[in-house]
């Protein structure tokens, strides 16, 4: 999978953190229903790979992909839980070598010029902009436009529904990332209605 094509399924790509496996298939459902299909599951939780795997058995429409890789290790275990991409916070080598022996698309995570270059040596120009609120934010990803204009972004990292919009007016940005589509009392309510509509809100976000 190129890892662009990820951005043509819609305007956001949700952070989640999921801590009861139970709550997997229904919410992976509840965003798929409300026209969300590609979700990143963070690695950041000890039930999250068992989680991905659920998602990836019981509801094939959704592209599930596991967020947080630090290592190689990561990655195989992800690609064996089912995903089809993977999402770093930062970019090293191995990184990008382990992912490309195993077949496995990958959007690596950047907070500067230095490791935009870095991640351009790799082969990689869809990158994950993070954490994108602390690291500049809009003006940032402007400034970055100037040297990298051959390179797309996904910022992630304090974007909620109120700033997104503003990122998504960049020429450089096809998507963002946001934990804002998951709320902690929703998982917590099993409240999948209210997560399908904060999903179909997010088809509004750019016309």
């Amino acid at each position: 999978m190129d890892p662009l094509t990820l951005a043509d399924h819609g305007p956001v790509i949700p952070v989640i953190v999921i801590e009861a496996l139970d709550a997997a298939v229904p919410l992976a459902r509840a965003l798929v229903e409300g026209g969300v299909r590609v979700l990143e599951v963070t690695l950041r939780t000890p039930v999250a790979l068992r989680a991905i795997e659920a998602i990836a058995r019981a509801v094939p429409e959704a592209i599930v992909g596991a967020g947080t890789l630090r290592g190689a290790a990561d990655v195989q275990a992800a690609l064996d839980a089912g995903c089809r991409f993977a999402v770093s916070p930062g970019y090293t080598a191995a990184i990008g070598l382990a992912c490309a022996e195993r077949g496995l698309a990958l959007l690596p995570g950047v907070a500067t010029a230095s490791e935009v270059l870095e991640a351009l040596a790799g082969g990689h120009r869809f990158l994950k902009f993070f954490p994108a609120a602390a690291a500049g934010g809009v003006p940032m990803l402007k400034a970055l436009a100037g040297p990298f204009a051959d390179v797309l972004f996904c910022p992630t990292g304090g974007i909620d529904l109120a700033s997104a919009p503003h990122y998504l007016t960049l020429a450089n940005v096809r998507v963002v990332g946001g934990s804002w589509l998951t709320p902690a009392d929703a998982l917590a309510a099993r409240d999948w209605p209210r997560i399908t509509q904060l999903a179909r809100a997010t088809r509004a976000l750019r016309a």
